[in-house]
């Protein structure tokens, strides 16, 4: 089939590379969204799937709306039979959508319906699922709401961030949504309606949702750093200033501390929780590097008293 990809980040880049390299389709183009400032010059830049397509010789369209009547007469042209969607960025209008003859398909990284939305993986760690997925499914109007091609699982270990979660979920749902083009160029998959039970979201989570709460369980208070990394990054305040908690441990035999309040020994940094405590493995004070947990403590001196998120 011909296909016209749409994506944007980093994570959409093997399922990119999984079409470009099938003997079966062609890449005639590629939908990003517009290059962004980035740096300390806050140059413009390509996102990555704009510049995994120039490397590769494919013709990259940068609408700032899918529904800009340029950009439309350009896909008719091209004439897609589908458009195979891994983390594109914006909303796609029924004028699009009607375009390819078999529609747009999107690779989503969830077991749908659970976690519709722009964060499925985050929210996946942040809820403890103990088992998670991607599918494939025809994109409507609906947010996430299309019958679905096909699936596959991923356990999440216990240790999982978001981003490892995510990376994991990137490679395996390339080859997901590749058989999926094979399917729908064969006539042998049909997508399925999704069930009316189960339905949960995921909407993107910001930056002010990523303040740890430590008056929850040590658990939870994991979970929730582990779901934020690498981005937005689970933080707290310390001494009025925002220190980021990149990574902790449970340590159930530190039962002793109340939520927030510090303990520093000579190799480890704890804070009390809801419940047990957690050691603050990796943080990033304000305006500085990453550091070892117990390397920050030892620097500030902490004094008597002194509770993260005062």
């Amino acid at each position: 089939m011909k296909l016209v990809f749409a994506g944007t980040p980093e994570v959409a880049v093997p399922a990119l590379d999984a079409l470009i390299a099938s003997d079966r389709h062609e890449v005639a183009a590629v939908v990003t969204r517009p290059d962004a400032p980035a740096g300390r010059g806050r140059h413009l830049v390509a996102c990555p799937v704009a510049q995994r397509a120039e490397e590769a010789g494919i013709e990259v369209l940068k609408p700032v709306k899918p529904g800009e009547e340029s950009f439309l007469a350009r896909l008719r042209e091209i004439a897609p039979d589908c458009c195979p969607v891994v983390a594109y960025g914006a909303l796609l209008p029924r004028t699009a959508l009607d375009i390819p003859a078999h529609g747009w398909v999107n690779l989503h990284f969830s077991l749908l319906p659970a976690w519709r939305g722009a964060a499925p993986v985050q929210h996946a760690v942040l809820a403890g699922d103990e088992v998670t997925g991607a599918s494939t499914f025809l994109i409507e109007e609906g947010l996430d709401s299309g019958p679905v091609y096909g699936v596959l699982t991923e356990n999440v270990r216990p240790t999982d961030t978001s981003g490892d979660l995510l990376t994991r979920l990137a490679f395996a749902g390339s080859g997901l949504l590749s058989a999926t083009m094979d399917g729908i160029e064969d006539g042998t998959l049909k997508a399925v309606p999704q069930p009316a039970e189960g339905v949960t979201y995921a909407p993107k989570i910001k930056v002010e949702d990523a303040r740890i709460d430590w008056s929850v369980p040590a658990l939870r208070v994991d979970r929730g750093v582990r779901g934020c990394a690498p981005a937005p990054g689970a933080w707290t305040v310390f001494r009025g200033e925002r220190l980021k908690v990149m990574s902790v441990g449970l340590v159930p035999e530190v039962k002793n501390l109340g939520p927030g309040e510090l303990s520093v020994t000579k190799n480890a940094a704890y804070s009390g929780t809801g419940s047990h405590a957690v050691e603050l493995l990796w943080v990033q004070p304000q305006g500085k590097k990453p550091m070892k947990g117990a390397d920050w403590a030892r620097g500030v001196r902490i004094g008597a008293g002194e509770r993260l998120g005062a």
